[in-house]
């Protein structure tokens, strides 16, 4: 069985000091990069908006009457409603 190659300590320095140099210098480029575009708001179909709203201002009311433990049930019946789940996801996502 041939025997691996032996490395001296000044070798596995310098390779730990460019690997290091290598990677502070890829997070300085990184760093100095511009920040991308953020992405244009998505229209919101006024029901959704009123929706929202709507929730917004139970949320409100019951926070002042002291029942803020955080679950709320809200249900929709009207038939051939818009679905705004993934509009309600990303309006209140700040707030998780």
């Amino acid at each position: 069985m041939p025997k691996p190659l032996r490395m001296s300590r000044r070798t596995w320095v310098g390779v730990w000091a460019v690997l290091c140099a290598v990677g502070i210098a890829a997070t300085v480029a990184l760093n100095a990069s511009p920040a991308p575009d953020p992405q244009p708001e998505k229209r919101v179909s006024a029901e959704c908006a009123e929706y929202i709203a709507d929730i917004e201002t139970r949320l409100a009311k019951a926070k002042a009457e002291g029942n803020d433990d955080g679950v709320l049930a809200f249900t929709r019946t009207r038939a051939g409603a818009d679905d705004c789940s993934d509009e309600i996801l990303d309006h209140f996502s700040g707030d998780r």
